[in-house]
């Protein structure tokens, strides 16, 4: 049984179809796995690798889902949520102890403030044409640890709603997201040739899991 994503993403064949968009020529599982390798190198690049903590600030889009699979395969992600305001970007930012923030390139708003406060390193997202499909940019530094993250790494960290208390931090490992896919994988019968189609927030937890859930194992 496959215990990180890398794992699940090696055993689809290259020609099938991973990841759609409205109007966007589909992404294929070859795609995604070349594309998950130009991310490792470009985070590398920039000083991003093994263990540090990148927070992601996207639109839902099927680049949101693709920077998470693809960015969690070299370090560990934290998708927040687009709404929130500086003071909120300024609290999760220094709870979680961010490294860098991905951003849509040409993005000016409050979590690029708060990530400056920190000096967190800005990585500018480019989508491609094809859905899913992006280019990094971001300024050189110090090379990343370009080890593959393992079963036991953390690959997701969400927080918990706050609403009763301050809101904690919950970390999910490389093996936790894998066994997940499998379950729902299981759950929903899905098959090679089936489609998912996801209206879900892509910073949520349930929505994030069943989108990533269903581009790993259908």
């Amino acid at each position: 049984m496959a215990t990180t994503l890398s794992a699940l993403l090696a055993t689809h064949p290259a020609e099938s179809l991973a990841i759609g968009g409205q109007d966007r020529p589909w992404l294929t599982y070859g795609d995604l796995r070349d594309l998950a390798g130009t991310v490792r190198g470009q985070l590398n690049a920039s000083g991003i690798g093994r263990g540090d903590r990148v927070a992601i600030v996207l639109p839902n889009s099927p680049e949101m889902a693709t920077a998470f699979v693809t960015i969690a395969q070299t370090c560990t992600t934290a998708p927040l949520n687009p709404a929130y305001r500086v003071d909120e970007y300024d609290f999760y930012l220094s709870d979680l102890k961010a490294k860098a923030l991905v951003v849509l390139d040409g993005y000016d708003g409050p979590a690029l403030e708060a990530a400056q406060r920190h000096d967190l390193t800005i990585l500018r997202l480019t989508p491609g044409a094809a859905a899913g499909a992006f280019t990094l940019s971001g300024p050189s530094g110090e090379t990343g640890d370009p080890t593959p993250p393992e079963a036991d790494d953390v690959a997701l960290i969400l927080h918990t709603s706050g609403t009763t208390s301050r809101p904690k931090i919950v970390p999910l490992l490389q093996s936790n997201l894998a066994a997940s896919a499998g379950n729902i994988a299981d759950v929903l019968e899905l098959g090679p040739t089936d489609r998912c189609l996801n209206i879900m927030p892509l910073f949520h937890i349930h929505g994030l899991v069943a989108a990533v859930s269903a581009t790993l194992v259908s």
